[in-house]
Parts: structure tokens; sequence; C-alpha cells
């Protein structure tokens, strides 16, 4: 599980689209606000398919950060 402090720009010379997969979201206050947690499963393929691959958590900042990228990149308004 990680809590993103911070979304740094890597350009990379080769990209490859995943599989799609499912996620869930949750969130639930802590010190200091609320937090927003999305959790990944992996492929019905693997050895536990409702088994949480990873989960991310984000606070304010982050999911700020996040929502700044995400407008740079698609166009949102």
């Amino acid at each position: 599980m990680a809590l993103i402090a911070n979304f740094v720009r890597l350009d990379k010379e080769r990209f490859q689209v995943h599989d799609p997969i499912d996620a869930h979201i949750s969130s639930f206050d802590a010190a200091p606000g609320k937090i927003v947690q999305i959790d990944t499963f992996g492929r019905g393929t693997r050895e536990n398919p409702g088994k949480v691959s990873q989960s991310i958590q984000l606070d304010r900042n982050s999911a700020e950060h996040l929502y700044e990228i995400l407008k740079a990149e698609f166009g949102f308004k």
C-alpha cells in the first residue's frame, strides 16, 4: 500500500498497454484529512484473482496534483 507523496514525470522510451482490470474506490477520514484509496485487482487468470494487487492512497495534495496532470494530458476543463 502506498500514500502518494508526489508525482514525478518520467519520460520512458518504451510503453505497453496493459490488460484491463477492475479497481475499487473507497474513502475515509484520517489525520490530517480525507484519503481516497484505489485498490486494483489482478487478472482473472491469476492464482488468487480476487486478491488486491495494489492499493494507492491519495490525500488532498496528491489528488489535486493528479487532477492537474489529468487536465493537462486529456484536456479536461
